[in-house]
C-alpha cells in the first residue's frame, strides 16, 4: 500500500490539533522572548551530568492512507537515581501562576508527544513527564507532572494524528491533482514574445539547480508570467515545494493574481493566496486590537482548523475579498486567516516584507519547506533601499518623556523606566555637535539594558492596563503601544549591528533624533533568504547588474541575465532637452520646460511628466497653466487615496476627445508598476536625472561605499537616481504596436555616467535646443 508521506514538526503538529481560545495580543517583546531563552538556559543549566538537554527525536506513525514523518527537540531528558526517565517541557509566561493553574492542553501534547517518542526509542514501558513554567520577570517558578504508560501515549499519538489527518488527506489529494495538472498545463499565450522564451528557461533552469538568478528584463516582455510559469513547471515536477510572488506595491500583486487566474482557466489546479496589509484587512473601524473589542479574535483558535478546510476545499485564488469572505463566515480575523492559509497554500502572493523583514517575516515556516520554495522578487530594484529600511531602527525622545509623566501617578515601574530611557537621551544630546549631529561606528552600550527594562514593564502594562490613566495629549508624540513596537524594533536591531551600520544622532526642532543606520543590506537580505531553494531577482531596471548583484548578496554561482528589448528603435521617439534642474538653477529651467511640455503635447493624445519633487511639480505646474491654459491638466498631489488614484490613471483614456497632461512624481505612484497601453500614454517627459536629495543619510552611504572600494557616489545617487528616470520612461512601450514620445529633460542626460547607464533604444536621441 501507497502511503502519502506527511513530514511535521511535533509542535506544529500539537498546536494544529490542540490550539484553543482567543488570539492573544500580538506584541510579545524582543526582550521576553529573549528572557524566555535564557529561562531555558536557566533551567537546563541546574541538569545533572546524566542529564540531555536539546535531543532531537524523530518518528513515523501511519494513519490509513498517511505516513506521518514527526520530529522536534525536547527542552530536557532526565534520568533520575531511581532510574525513572522523564521529559521536560519548558515554558516561560508573563501571566501570574495560580496556585490551581494546570498547564495549557496544547503544551501538554507537545511534552507528551516527545514522551511518546522517547519511549519508542529507549523500548520503556512508562515515562514521567515534567511541564515547568516560569513567569517572566521574576523567579516565580511552577512545575507540573504526569506519569504516563506506553500504552496511554500510544493511543494518544494515534488520536493526535487522526486529529490532523482531515487537513493532510485534503492536501495529498490536491497535490496529486496539482502536480498532474501542471504536466498537461501549455504556456497561456499563442506564443512567447522575442526573448521571452529565453527568460523562461533561463527562470526553470535556476530553480531546477537551486541557485539564483537576477534578470533585467524589459518593460513589457510579460515578466509575470515568464516567471511565474516556469516556477510551476518544476513545482509539477518535484523539483521544488512551492512558490512565493513577492512585490513592493499593490499593482504588482493584482499582476501576479490576474496571471494565476488565466493559469486556473486553462486548468491548472492551485491554492494561491494574497496577503494583505493588517491594517487594510481589518474589520475593525476603530479602537486597539484586542479579543474583549473584537469577536472575531475572540475565539480564534476553536474555529480556525475548519475555516482553513473549508476555503482549501472550495476555492483556489483567495484574494483579500475571498479571504473576507470566509472571515465573516467563520468568525474568524481575516489577516490572522489569511496567514493560517498562507502556511497551506501552494503560492503566495505578498509584500517583501514577509520574507526579508524580521518583524514580519512567516516564523512558522518549516525550514523543510524553506528548502523546497522559489522566491520571485518582482521590481527587485526595489529591494535595496526596503531592506535597508527594514534592518534600520530609530527613536526618539519625546514620547518617552510623555510617557514617564503619563504614568507618574498609575505605574511608577513603566514611569521610572521611561524616565531612564529619557534621561539617556538628555544624555546624548549633549554629546552631539555645535550643528546637533552626532555619528558613532557602534550602538550606546548603555541603551539596550535601559530598553530591555522599559519593554518588560511596557508589556506588562499592555497585557494589564492601569485603570486610570490620564488622556494622552496630540502634541506629546507617540502612545505606548507605537513606542512599545519601535523599541522592539531597535532590540533586534541590536542583534544584527555590525560593520555595515552606522549609528547617528540629530537635534529636530527640539526633539533628540538616534537612528541605527543600516549602510549596506546585502548581508542580512543574504541571511533571511538563505534557506530558500531559489530567488529570482526581475525588473526592468536592474542597471548596472553588478550593484544590485552586489547590494542584494549575489553569490558567484548565481546566474545573470540581461534579456534584449522585444520592441523596435522606432517605436520611440526620444529627445533630450538640455537644461540644468539642478537645486540652484531651477527657477530658470521653468520656461524651457513649459514651452518643451506645450511642444510635446501639440500632437492631440496622452501624455504624462514627472518631477524630482512636488515643489518643483508645482512650480512648473503653475506657470505652464498660466501660460498655456488651453491644455486639459491633472496633477498627482500626495497622499492620494486608491479611488484617487485610480481615477487619476481612468483618465488616460484611448479615446480622449483631446490632448490631456499629467504632472506626477518620479519614483512616486505613477512612475511604476503602471500599465497605460496604446493611446493610453504617447509621450513622457522625465524631468532631471532623479538623483536623491542630499542629505545626511545619503552621504553617510556615499562615504561608506568610497572606503570600501566602490564609487561612492554612484552608489549612493546615480544608480538609485537613475533607476527611477528608466520606471518612468518604461510607461511609455509597453506593447509591439505601441509608440510615443521620451524627452529627458536634464543636460547632464549627454555626459557620463548617466548616458551609459540610458538603454540602448533611447540612445538614438534628438537635442531640442
Amino acid at each position: 500500500m501507497h502511503f502519502a508521506e506527511i513530514s511535521i514538526s511535533v509542535r506544529s503538529l500539537v498546536e494544529y490539533v490542540f490550539s484553543s481560545g482567543s488570539l492573544e495580543p500580538g506584541f510579545r517583546s524582543g526582550a521576553a522572548m529573549a528572557e524566555g531563552t535564557r529561562i531555558h538556559q536557566h533551567i537546563q543549566k541546574q541538569y545533572k551530568e546524566s542529564d540531555r538537554k536539546e535531543v532531537y527525536l524523530k518518528t513515523e506513525l501511519r494513519h490509513e492512507g498517511l505516513l506521518f514523518i514527526i520530529d522536534g527537540r525536547c527542552d530536557g531528558l532526565l534520568t533520575g537515581e531511581d532510574g525513572v526517565v522523564t521529559v521536560e517541557e519548558i515554558k516561560s509566561t508573563g501571566e501570574l501562576l495560580e496556585p490551581d493553574f494546570a498547564g495549557k492542553e496544547v503544551h501538554w501534547a507537545q511534552a507528551l508527544m516527545y514522551a511518546y517518542i522517547i519511549c519508542l526509542d529507549r523500548e520503556l514501558t512508562d515515562i514521567r513527564v515534567k511541564l515547568t513554567y516560569v513567569r517572566r520577570g521574576g523567579k516565580a517558578q511552577q512545575s507540573l507532572y504526569r506519569n504516563v504508560t506506553l500504552a496511554e501515549l500510544s493511543v494518544f499519538a494515534a488520536e493526535t494524528v487522526a486529529g490532523y489527518a482531515p487537513y493532510a488527506e485534503l492536501q495529498a489529494r490536491h497535490a496529486e491533482k496539482r502536480d498532474s495538472s501542471i504536466r498537461t498545463l501549455a504556456f497561456p499565450f499563442p506564443a512567447y514574445r522575442s526573448g521571452q522564451r529565453h527568460f523562461a528557461a533561463a527562470v526553470y533552469k535556476s530553480v531546477a539547480e537551486g541557485v539564483n538568478l537576477f534578470a533585467q528584463a524589459p518593460t513589457g516582455i510579460g515578466k509575470t508570467m515568464s516567471t511565474l510559469f516556469p516556477a510551476l513547471k518544476t513545482l509539477g515536477e518535484g523539483k521544488a515545494g512551492g512558490l512565493f510572488y513577492l512585490t513592493a506595491k499593490t499593482v504588482n500583486r493584482l499582476a501576479a493574481q490576474e496571471a494565476i487566474g488565466m493559469l486556473l482557466s486553462q486548468g491548472l489546479q492551485l491554492h494561491a493566496v494574497t496577503l494583505t496589509a493588517k491594517d487594510k484587512a481589518c474589520f475593525r473601524e476603530e479602537g486597539l486590537c484586542s479579543k474583549e473589542s473584537c469577536r472575531y479574535r475572540e475565539g480564534y483558535y476553536d474555529r480556525i482548523n475548519g475555516a482553513v478546510l473549508d476555503i482549501l476545499e472550495h476555492e483556489t485564488l483567495m484574494t483579500q475579498e475571498v479571504i473576507a469572505r470566509y472571515s465573516r463566515k467563520h468568525e474568524v480575523c481575516p489577516f490572522e486567516f489569511s496567514l493560517d492559509t498562507a502556511y497551506a497554500c501552494d503560492a503566495v502572493i505578498c509584500d517583501y516584507n514577509y520574507i526579508y523583514d524580521p518583524r514580519i517575516s512567516l516564523k512558522r515556516l518549516p525550514e523543510e519547506r524553506k528548502r523546497r520554495t522559489v522566491l520571485l522578487v518582482d521590481e527587485a530594484h526595489n529591494l535595496v533601499d526596503r531592506g535597508r529600511s527594514m534592518y534600520s531602527a530609530e527613536l526618539t525622545k519625546a514620547p518617552f518623556l510623555a510617557l514617564q509623566r503619563q504614568y507618574k501617578g498609575v505605574n511608577k515601574a513603566l514611569s521610572a523606566a521611561a524616565k531612564a530611557v529619557n534621561a539617556f537621551f538628555i544624555a546624548l544630546r549633549k554629546t552631539c555637535s555645535e550643528d546637533g549631529e552626532g555619528q558613532w561606528s557602534t550602538y550606546p552600550e548603555e541603551l539596550p539594558g535601559l530598553l530591555e527594562a522599559f519593554t518588560l514593564e511596557a508589556e506588562a502594562e499592555l497585557l494589564s492596563p492601569a485603570v486610570l490613566v490620564p488622556a494622552y495629549g496630540e502634541d506629546e508624540g507617540e502612545g505606548l503601544l507605537d513606542t512599545f513596537f519601535a523599541v522592539q524594533n531597535m532590540l533586534r536591531t541590536f542583534k544584527t549591528y555590525d560593520e555595515r551600520y552606522i549609528t547617528y544622532a540629530e537635534i529636530r526642532r527640539g526633539d533628540v533624533y538616534l537612528k541605527l543606520f543600516n549602510l549596506d543590506p546585502s548581508h542580512l537580505l543574504q541571511q533571511m533568504a538563505k534557506n530558500f531553494r531559489s530567488q529570482i531577482f526581475f525588473s526592468a531596471t536592474l542597471t548596472p547588474l553588478s550593484y544590485y548583484r552586489d547590494m542584494t548578496g549575489a553569490g558567484e554561482e548565481d546566474y545573470s541575465l540581461t534579456v534584449p528589448s522585444p520592441f523596435h528603435k522606432e517605436q520611440w521617439e526620444v529627445s533630450v532637452l538640455p537644461v540644468s534642474t539642478r537645486y540652484r538653477e531651477r527657477e530658470a529651467s521653468l520656461r524651457p520646460l513649459c514651452d518643451a511640455l506645450k511642444g510635446m503635447t501639440g500632437r492631440k493624445g496622452n501624455y504624462l511628466v514627472f518631477f524630482p519633487s512636488y515643489a518643483y511639480l508645482q512650480s512648473v505646474y503653475e506657470l505652464f497653466t498660466e501660460k498655456y491654459p488651453e491644455v486639459p491638466t491633472l496633477v498627482q498631489s500626495t497622499g492620494m487615496s486608491e479611488p484617487e488614484r485610480e481615477g487619476f490613471l481612468a483618465s488616460f483614456r484611448p479615446d480622449n476627445p483631446q490632448t490631456l497632461l499629467g504632472f506626477a512624481v518620479l519614483g512616486g505612484i505613477f512612475s511604476e508598476g503602471v500599465d497605460l497601453p496604446g493611446d493610453r500614454l504617447n509621450g513622457v517627459m522625465v524631468v532631471g536625472v532623479g538623483l536623491p536629495q542630499v542629505g545626511l543619510e545619503r552621504n553617510l552611504l556615499r562615504s561608506y561605499f568610497q572606503s570600501a572600494g566602490k564609487n561612492g557616489f554612484d552608489y549612493a545617487y546615480v544608480y538609485p537616481g537613475m533607476c527611477k528616470v528608466l520606471q518612468a520612461g518604461g510607461r511609455l512601450i509597453r506593447s509591439e504596436s505601441d509608440n510615443g514620445v521620451i524627452i529627458l529633460a536634464d543636460d547632464r542626460f549627454l555626459q557620463q555616467p548617466y548616458r551609459q547607464l540610458l538603454p540602448d533604444e533611447w540612445q538614438d536621441y534628438l537635442l531640442i535646443t
